[in-house]
């Protein structure tokens, strides 16, 4: 299905390409920048979930933002919807788009398939930047994050009204979302989009447990950024990659689920300095300390 571009005075327009197979949705600024960050689209949102941040970001590297399989515009796939499956995509997708070794944010849903890619794949990676997705063995989840992964009925969220739920989810987001941001992630989800794409995140209680066996085998940097007041991933869940990973940070944003989109400006300098970028920002300096002590936001 072809859906509209937002209009953004920072972000070019987003095309459609076919990588790995899928035909995905992609927005990428060129290869004028020696770093290269992958930026993949957070639930129920889109590549537009990073608009208010993207110049600040470009100014600094090359961008490549993609809806991920079954995500915002991009085709569904049924056999990539979970984890594993989602991290060798993004593996094959930076070599099939000559992406070189890039950094790797993703947030929310994509956390659990970056963090596969870097156990399978760690020569393609940089870096990643996580957070705000399920980790935690047992799972801890708040609603409605919980129900939807572990609902036994899968066949009732097919009966309503995705774009009452996506609505629902965005309405939670504090200071709102650009106007056509919001368009956009209600068209890519409606009809059954949203409930297909449920498949990926009702497959936690199977992959997660291979995951948290895999985490003290990463090398490769991770930066977790958290919400303090995510109450959909609650910060055990960034503790629980914390204590994990051997070579990761904890940072902390004065945000709730979305913080990505409630503090673009914080979240954005985060992502600068885990690239070894410089802080774009006057008063938040690349020296400036991000992790917290592991008893900050309880």
């Amino acid at each position: 299905m072809s859906r509209a571009n937002p209009t953004s005075a920072t972000m070019p327009p987003a095309r459609f390409r076919t990588l790995g197979g899928v035909r995905i949705r992609y927005v990428d600024t060129g290869s004028s920048q020696h770093r290269v960050v992958v930026l993949t689209s957070p639930w129920p949102e889109s590549v537009y979930a990073y608009q208010r941040m993207w110049a600040s970001l470009a100014e600094h590297a090359r961008l490549f933002a993609v809806d991920l399989p079954g995500f915002g515009a991009s085709e569904r796939r049924d056999d990539l919807l979970s984890p594993r499956a989602m991290g060798n995509f993004l593996a094959q997708l930076i070599a099939e788009a000559e992406l070189g070794r890039p950094h790797l944010v993703a947030p929310d849903v994509g956390t659990s398939a970056a963090l596969f890619a870097a156990v399978g794949y760690p020569e393609r990676i940089a870096s990643v930047i996580v957070g705000a997705g399920g980790a935690a063995v047992p799972i801890q989840l708040g609603e409605p994050l919980a129900s939807w992964v572990l609902d036994p009925d899968h066949d009732r969220y097919r009966r309503m009204d995705a774009r009452a739920i996506v609505g629902a989810a965005l309405d939670t987001i504090a200071g709102g979302v650009p106007h056509d941001a919001r368009a956009d992630y209600l068209s890519c989800y409606e009809g059954d989009r949203f409930a297909e794409s449920m498949r990926y995140v009702r497959r936690y209680p199977e992959e997660l447990p291979a995951l948290a066996e895999q985490l003290p085998g990463i090398s490769t940097p991770v930066t977790i950024i958290a919400g303090r007041g995510d109450r959909v991933v609650p910060l055990v869940n960034a503790r629980f990659l914390e204590e994990r990973l051997p070579n990761s940070r904890l940072a902390f944003v004065d945000a709730g689920h979305f913080a990505w989109e409630e503090d673009p400006i914080e979240y954005a300098s985060i992502v600068l300095e885990a690239i070894g970028a410089p802080a774009p920002y006057p008063g938040r300096s690349a020296s400036a300390p991000i992790a917290r002590s592991p008893n900050d936001g309880a």
